[in-house]
């Protein structure tokens, strides 16, 4: 009985663990129409080589569903951006996008481009977000 109970268990682990693969966490104010930009917390991490720290972003429509893409970069229901951020000296990198019509394509030189300054509202509250939790962010 206790086996049944354990197997139940992680079957139900199993299937939860896909849904909360992503957490998707809101660095703008939705706009009149509903659009915000959020940031894939999960996939967050410090790069070793660079020190910049590495975050997924995706536009979305509150109250949508999905209300925030990618399921998978390259997705029917994504779009978005991967940037390199230098908290410090307060620049971005952007590594690559994806779309529903282009899968994500990361740029294998990105460390060796040059960085753009993190200008506007939208960047500016995304290097705020991040940057917040960058040092108990994972390093690889």
């Amino acid at each position: 009985m206790r086996r049944a109970a354990v197997i139940a268990t992680l079957s139900a682990l199993a299937l939860a663990l896909p849904a909360i693969a992503e957490t998707w966490t809101a660095y703008t104010t939705p706009t009149d129409k509903g659009i915000q930009w959020s940031y894939d917390s999960d996939y967050s991490y410090r790069d070793a080589a660079s020190g910049r720290v590495v975050v997924m972003t995706a536009v979305g429509k509150v109250g949508a569903t999905p209300r925030m893409g990618p399921s998978a970069p390259g997705a029917s229901d994504g779009v978005g951006f991967v940037y390199a951020l230098d908290c410090k000296a307060k620049n971005l990198i952007p590594m690559g996008g994806y779309s529903p019509k282009k899968p994500l394509e990361v740029a294998g030189d990105w460390r060796s481009a040059a960085p753009k300054k993190a200008d506007g509202a939208d960047d500016a509250a995304l290097m705020r977000q991040v940057c917040a939790g960058a040092a108990s962010l994972p390093t690889k």
